[in-house]
């Protein structure tokens, strides 16, 4: 089984997230997560999450979508969607963008640490963005002791410097489709030990494409797993399973959710009997 740990699928509708996740399935993708950028995303990533036994989410504000810090109500709003579900498995999507035209930077950094906050609280791993930002983004993960919870730099192009620095802070390093066309990355992923990589296709709907079939989807992460088992000289049976390994590691505190969710639809009557 491949997991798939970062997608956006809350603009979908119910139905046309059954039949992404039926693609992903018969692609070997077991297990996909949706994350949220705001609350009103978080909300429905759990939503989601709860109609469909794979799908499982993440909460948070992504630092494009601050319109403000991140206070007392939002941090118990924040708080309410994360602990209101077992099959809530990360902080996510969080972290620091410094691009051109983004939020203020002072604003990004304190719902940057509030959300690891409340990650720590929940004992809940992070699933951190960071453009332009790696330097304050690794940082601020280690003067909010965010290796306590540990988890994912997402979709990552940086460098093997940055690579390192964030493993040895107690994160694994998320590798998307961006593998499969640049030559830099391919370099640094080689190089990369197996047991601090995850899969992701970070999949949400692109209009900009002109055909409905190219749009990445969860049953891509199938395609990043063969390309990083030709860079590192593996078989793409031993990328499957470390890749998923290392996911099911981070969310060793959520592992009786999982099992539950992924367990057959006899297992689970079986283990409601059990209850019984």
């Amino acid at each position: 089984m491949l997991i798939d740990c970062h997608t956006h699928l809350d603009p979908f509708l119910d139905s046309e997230v059954r039949s992404i996740l039926e693609r992903a399935q018969n692609a070997g993708v077991g297990l996909v997560i949706t994350a949220g950028t705001t609350l009103a995303t978080s909300a429905r990533a759990v939503q989601l999450s709860a109609s469909f036994p794979g799908l499982f989410a993440g909460v948070g504000i992504h630092p494009m979508d601050l319109h403000g810090p991140v206070d007392e109500s939002t941090y118990a709003k924040l708080f309410e969607l994360a602990a209101s579900t077992e099959k809530v498995l990360v902080i996510s999507e969080v972290g620091l963008d410094f691009m051109e035209g983004t939020p203020d930077r002072a604003v990004q950094y304190q719902a940057f640490r509030e959300q690891i906050r409340l990650a720590r609280e929940l004992d809940l791993p992070i699933v951190f963005h960071s453009r332009e930002a790696h330097p304050d983004t690794l940082r601020v993960l280690r003067e909010e002791r965010a290796y306590d919870v540990g988890g994912i730099m997402h979709y990552f192009q940086a460098d093997l410097e940055t690579a390192r620095e964030a493993i040895d802070l107690g994160f694994h390093i998320s590798l998307a489709r961006p593998l499969l066309r640049l030559p830099d990355l391919q370099k640094v992923v080689a190089a990369l030990p197996l047991s601090s990589i995850v899969l992701e296709t970070d999949a949400t709907p692109q209009p900009f494409k002109s055909k409905r079939s190219s749009w990445t989807e969860p049953r891509h992460v199938r395609d990043v797993a063969d390309m990083l088992a030709k860079l590192q000289q593996r078989p793409i049976e031993e990328i499957e399973v470390v890749t998923s390994r290392n996911v099911l590691g981070i969310l060793n505190k959520r592992g009786g959710a999982i099992a539950r969710s992924l367990a057959s639809p006899d297992q689970r009557n079986d283990d409601q009997l059990g209850k019984q």
